[in-house]
């Protein structure tokens, strides 16, 4: 394994904080324990990844963003799940595998790698479908180097174009930086798209990028489909627009944003994708918006 891979003085993620997770926790206020809230089949994924049997979904405790309005915000911010062993999630990737999962969806690992990427060293004599890579795009391109020949499908969000709106929400002044160059990183990796031999409308590797709208933000947002589109190689990768933005957690500090998008916020993000030409992928109605849409985190799948 890559030693800059390690939780020993911890440069997992972008925030680099140095902190010896053995010991301690680090900015993710998690420590080296690995924690997880659910491992299930998901069905609310892009099509290509959840198809009609689901993603076999694992979702990490922790996160490295601590976006204000985050759904999930019982892992990310106050670390619900259970402490497993690396042996366990290996299992784990096996059972899921064996309910028929179309691929293993590991869900904000990126501060728990070096256990990850053994659990599926442990696996992989017996491991035959993609492994997708499922994060908040805020990464360091060293990690993600190091995930090579471990990742299939890499399922970035791309959340901001303006620093100091990242720096308001997710406390990331250096997130478009960060995001851009991983994703390119991971374009270069996967080299475009690839398709089941056996279902063609599962993907088997490649890289989907998502944005999910948020409230008054749509400049941003456009501001992010022009870069893509002059930025990153055409037919390359898939976009899947997001209306799902709900208001949770902390949004009520800040008013501008503790509604759901409008149907004119949504369509004109989408109409400004159709224009540039990015018709690869994926919109998603405005009924998305929907907390239910959040699965419950109640440890299912973790203990056998």
């Amino acid at each position: 394994m890559n030693p800059a891979i390690s939780y020993n003085a911890c440069t997992l993620c972008p925030r680099m904080c140095g902190v010896d997770r053995r010991r301690q926790t680090g900015y993710c206020k998690m420590s080296s324990a690995l924690s997880i809230a659910r491992a299930t089949l998901h069905m609310w994924e892009e099509p290509c990844i959840s198809g009609t049997a689901g993603s076999g979904t694992v979702f990490f405790s922790g996160c490295t963003l601590k976006c204000i309005f985050c759904q999930n915000y019982p892992l990310s911010h106050e670390g619900f799940g259970k402490e497993i062993t690396v042996s366990r999630l290996s299992d784990i990737f096996l059972e899921l595998q064996e309910q028929g999962a179309h691929n293993i969806n590991l869900v904000t690992a990126t501060h728990y790698m070096p256990s990850v990427l053994d659990a599926l060293d442990q696996a992989k004599p017996r491991l035959s479908i993609p492994i997708v890579y499922n994060c908040g795009g805020y990464e360091r391109v060293e990690t993600i180097r190091a995930l090579e020949g471990y990742i299939d499908i890499y399922l970035p969000d791309l959340k901001y174009y303006d620093n100091a709106i990242a720096q308001k929400y997710s406390s990331a002044g250096n997130y478009f930086s960060c995001a851009s160059s991983a994703i390119k990183e991971m374009l270069r990796q996967t080299g475009g798209l690839t398709w089941d031999l056996g279902n063609p409308q599962l993907l088997s590797k490649g890289v989907i990028i998502r944005h999910m709208v948020l409230p008054g933000m749509k400049d941003d947002s456009i501001r992010l489909l022009h870069w893509i589109k002059e930025t990153l190689p055409p037919h390359q990768y898939l976009l899947s627009l997001l209306s799902q933005y709900t208001p949770c957690f902390h949004s009520s500090a800040y008013p501008e944003i503790n509604r759901r998008i409008t149907s004119y916020e949504y369509n004109k993000v989408v109409d400004t994708a159709l224009a540039l030409g990015l018709d690869e992928g994926y919109l998603q109605k405005k009924s998305s918006a929907k907390e239910e849409y959040t699965p419950p985190f109640d440890l299912s799948g973790v203990e056998k």
